[in-house]
């Protein structure tokens, strides 16, 4: 379970970096292209210039050169309404917004999906290793420092790590008794103490039952 959300974090910050770069460069484009184009110039001299130099062109300007192709190409034709060639420009230049729109928005569902999925993936990480605690203990009979540990402590790194705090690999996963007492070491800051008390909430009082020697009733 931590290999998978190791694996699918490093791929969604590859794809944030991605994203941020590309919206940056076509940002900065734009604001060039939108300079030239209000600057008064030859719209012919601009049109050639998104032609040449195309792969290199931002989104907007390779719009205005959808939509400039279209219209040469339907001026030139004969016995065309005016407000058709309009029409003509405006149909290609919104096909060539799509596509721009779909390059831009390229994984951005990958991203929601794994925003949406990775916390539960996390949780049955945490489940597996409650599981795993209290099976440890009903084989010993008694709870000891060495039985509780793996369980329980790994159970608060692997919530804070499903929940996107990269910081949790780092917390020191110790947990164990002293006497009769329970001790769980929780991160020191205020939400990594609280994501340690969701955890374990759900089996605090169960533990502490077994603590003191009772059990579930078993069957002959």
């Amino acid at each position: 379970v931590m290999g998978i959300l190791i694996a699918v974090s490093c791929m969604s910050w590859y794809y944030i970096a991605m994203k941020f770069f590309a919206v940056k460069q076509s940002r900065q484009k734009t604001e060039e292209f939108e300079r030239d184009f209000w600057s008064g110039g030859d719209l012919n001299n601009l049109f050639n210039s998104a032609v040449n130099d195309r792969h290199n062109a931002g989104s907007m300007e390779r719009i205005f050169e959808a939509g400039f192709r279209e219209f040469t190409k339907l001026k030139g034709q004969k016995n065309l309404d005016p407000k058709d060639i309009v029409d003509g420009s405006r149909r290609a230049m919104r096909a060539t917004f799509q596509r721009e729109m779909d390059a831009l928005e390229a994984h951005l569902a990958f991203l929601a999906s794994v925003g949406s999925v990775s916390p539960y993936i996390g949780l049955f990480g945490t489940v597996w290793g409650i599981m795993h605690a209290f099976r440890g203990l009903s084989n010993v009979g008694q709870a000891t420092l060495a039985s509780v540990a793996p369980g329980i402590a790994e159970a608060i790194r692997a919530y804070g790590l499903a929940n996107g705090v990269a910081t949790a690999a780092l917390s020191r996963a110790i947990a164990g008794l002293a006497g009769e007492t329970l001790i769980v070491n929780a991160p020191g800051s205020p939400g990594g103490a609280r994501d340690a008390v969701a955890v374990m909430a759900p089996w605090l009082v169960h533990a502490l039952e077994q603590v003191h020697g009772s059990d579930h009733a078993r069957t002959e």
